[in-house]
């Protein structure tokens, strides 16, 4: 693994583990949440196409998480310049083949353990932690849980990278802190419709909630 990323996963774990704010340089905190504040690339950062039309944002919090997998190439180029190719791929696919305003997921995280912004205005909403943004990720779900989704696909045993499955953790830990969601309402997208998604990380949600409830204690 590159030295910076494994810094930049260190830093993740440290505040996780409930560090104080301020105590690790390049980490900020939820105010009087215990989850860190996960380093989020926003959709400036990765150049994001612009939304082919409104994207609604909802004036109220969102009542539980939804994890899903892409379904692309389980990559070993763990580096943050796939993860905004990855984040490219999701969105090109999602507008020209789906015909949707923009990326259907409200965040995306890399096999590398690098999070992107999917939909436009998911991040300044997640830090604000009063509003969401809709989007296009579970149907019937769409106006009550953001969407999180990770880069690969994990069916048939595959097992998610170590980076990718740490810095979900953070992700939703720093999520569920913002928008005051119950641990326990983290879910995959196999509970709410007739899909394998999300993989092998539907069978992994028990560890997820125990973990992110961990991260927020």
């Amino acid at each position: 693994m590159h030295p910076s990323n494994l810094f930049r996963r260190r830093l993740l774990l440290a505040g996780a583990a409930g560090l104080a704010a301020g105590s690790v340089p390049g980490v900020a905190h939820a105010r009087g949440a215990a989850a860190v504040q996960p380093d989020i690339d926003g959709t400036k950062v990765w150049g994001a196409r612009s939304p082919q039309g409104t994207v609604s944002v909802l004036q109220y919090r969102p009542s539980r998480i939804v994890v899903h997998h892409t379904v692309s190439a389980n990559t070993t180029d763990h580096s943050r310049a796939q993860a905004h190719a990855h984040a490219h791929w999701v969105q090109d696919l999602h507008m020209d083949d789906n015909g949707w305003v923009d990326t259907g997921y409200n965040f995306l995280v890399s096999r590398g353990g690098w999070i992107t912004e999917g939909r436009t205005g998911s991040l300044s909403a997640l830090t604000g932690g009063r509003t969401f943004v809709l989007g296009a990720h579970t149907s019937g779900q769409n106006t009550q849980a953001v969407g999180f989704a990770c880069e690969g696909a994990y069916h048939a045993g595959a097992q998610p990278p170590q980076a990718q499955w740490e810095v979900l953790v953070a992700l939703c830990a720093y999520a569920c802190d913002q928008y005051g969601i119950a641990s326990t309402q983290i879910f995959g997208h196999k509970d709410y419709g007739t899909t394998e998604c999300p993989g092998v990380y539907h069978d992994m949600l028990p560890q997820l909630r125990a973990e992110v409830a961990a991260a927020r204690a």
